[in-house]
């Protein structure tokens, strides 16, 4: 199964790194029409996002979107201390910023800054691959799964944003795997029955 997922992971990647600078810029466009629109997001004042690196769908219309209607919005970082883990803190147009790890712009840590999981309204998370079922496709370090293990406990509403391309048939799917209620691509929205976890 784990083949399966690693050529799933690489095929959909190389999909989404194909879209033009052009097709991106539309479907963030279009992202932005539709979670501006969203019904949960309207009535949320802290929303989790995160800055688009590998062909990922480009959030960054909806960011500036949200700092105009005063609404909180978060980004992942790495956890200092708690490997596998993320904090999300607070981003603002003067945010400081610095490279991770992995290359990815994040803010400077500031316990100030730091939104527990139980205060944010919503969270929105990039993914690789889905399907009809709810089903996501991570790059593999399970960060995103860890956050959202108890989303019902604390209350937040989890979506995947992904491009239409990156739906697949289906996503084999591991013990850990956290399936999201809602899916948005530029062009749908996807809900899905989630049981408790």
């Amino acid at each position: 199964m784990s083949v399966t997922r690693t050529l799933l992971r690489s095929n959909v990647r190389k999909l989404r790194q194909k879209l033009s600078a052009i097709e991106q810029k539309k479907a963030s466009n279009e992202l932005k029409q539709r979670l501006s629109n969203h019904v949960k997001i309207q009535s949320s004042n802290t929303i989790a996002l995160y800055l688009a690196n590998d062909g990922e769908l480009d959030p960054m219309p909806f960011i500036e979107w949200c700092w105009q209607q005063q609404k909180q919005v978060y980004l992942p970082v790495l956890h200092p201390f708690c490997s596998g883990h993320l904090l999300f803190l607070l981003y603002e147009k003067n945010s400081s910023m610095i490279k991770n790890h992995y290359g990815i712009s994040e803010p400077k840590l500031d316990v100030t800054k730091i939104c527990p999981l139980n205060q944010l309204d919503i969270l929105c998370t990039p993914l690789v691959a889905f399907d009809h079922t709810g089903a996501r496709l991570g790059m593999g370090g399970g960060f995103y799964d860890r956050t959202m293990m108890n989303w019902q406990i604390h209350q937040f509403y989890p979506i995947g944003l992904a491009h239409d391309c990156q739906q697949v048939d289906s996503v084999p799917v591991e013990y850990w795997d956290i399936p999201l209620p809602e899916i948005i691509t530029p062009t749908q929205n996807h809900r899905f029955e989630v049981t408790s976890n």
